[in-house]
């Protein structure tokens, strides 16, 4: 399936709820610091026009060609640079983009990533241990689970992937790696399932999910990134301009509402949501990732 054909099936969540919230006004200038298959970045710019431009980032070149493919319409107001949100305050000063009315992060994967096996993000198919967003960069899934400690593995599926039985599964890891190099993602989930009780092996939520979610969190740094970026893109918003962040783990919620929290306290900011905004049941029914998604949003003091 190509990558466009992929972006057409892609759903952004919480859609209306953030559009409203981001309070965009005509003209205005927004960043989406993960752009994705362009859901967000395609309903910002119609709420933006006539003259509102985006500027839109993504680690992920096969996101970025399927939003060039879906922004197309829109010409020079999408601005589509292949950048690491954490970056931001950098891209916009080379674009020379600005004012900053409001910006956007939404932390979770894009069906263009999950959906294809070859980028090693999901269990449901077998495919290669990869999960890089950017595949430039060096280090992988496989390379996590083939050399790191036991102890590294205990302490990064506890932590990231919040596992009551991380430490059996990085014994499982270790042992299966002795005798064979795991590569694959339905080797290392047969080697999760073998570690845990058969209780939790036949529970409602796959036993690989949380170590899945773990090995991806590290392998992009996901939470290093979260909050590096937090305080640039505070930084470059104007007055009054509004950040939303739609996280899906309550790693990334937590991180979120601690900045917004201590940056209210300061006088930087005017927290809009006292509580995460959640997906209601018709959504859930319609798309079940939008299920874990909490959205809050803040204003620039």
């Amino acid at each position: 399936m190509s990558s466009e054909s992929r972006a057409l099936r892609h759903v952004p969540v919480l859609l209306n709820e953030t559009i409203e919230l981001l309070d965009l006004k005509p003209n205005a200038n927004v960043v989406d610091g993960t752009l994705g298959a362009g859901g967000h970045a395609a309903a910002i710019l119609e709420r933006t026009a006539p003259n509102g431009r985006l500027l839109g980032l993504d680690l992920d070149e096969a996101a970025l060609e399927a939003a060039r493919s879906s922004l197309q319409r829109f010409g020079s107001r999408a601005m589509l640079v292949h950048a690491n949100y954490r970056e931001a305050e950098r891209v916009i000063t080379a674009q020379a983009f600005g004012p900053v009315q409001a910006a956007l992060l939404d932390l979770g994967y894009s069906s263009l990533e999950v959906d294809d096996p070859a980028r090693g993000f999901s269990f449901r198919a077998d495919g290669p241990l990869d999960m890089r967003y950017d595949r430039e960069q060096e280090l992988t899934a496989a390379a996590v689970v083939n050399t790191w400690s036991e102890d590294e593995l205990a302490g990064l599926i506890a932590k990231y992937g919040e596992e009551r039985y991380a430490r059996r599964i990085a014994q499982a890891i270790v042992a299966a790696r002795r005798r064979e190099r795991i590569i694959g993602t339905l080797q290392l989930a047969d080697v999760i399932a073998g570690a845990v009780p058969a209780s939790y092996r036949h529970g409602p939520i796959s036993c690989a999910t949380r170590t899945f979610q773990a090995l991806r969190i590290a392998v992009n740094d996901e939470l290093g990134n979260l909050e590096a970026a937090l305080t640039e893109f505070v930084d470059v918003l104007a007055p009054g301009g509004r950040l939303a962040i739609i996280s899906f783990h309550s790693l990334e919620d937590r991180i979120v509402k601690r900045f917004f929290q201590e940056r209210s306290a300061a006088g930087a900011l005017n927290i809009i949501t006292k509580k995460p905004v959640t997906a209601g049941q018709e959504e859930i029914k319609a798309n079940p990732r939008s299920r874990s998604a909490k959205l809050r949003v803040a204003a620039k003091a």
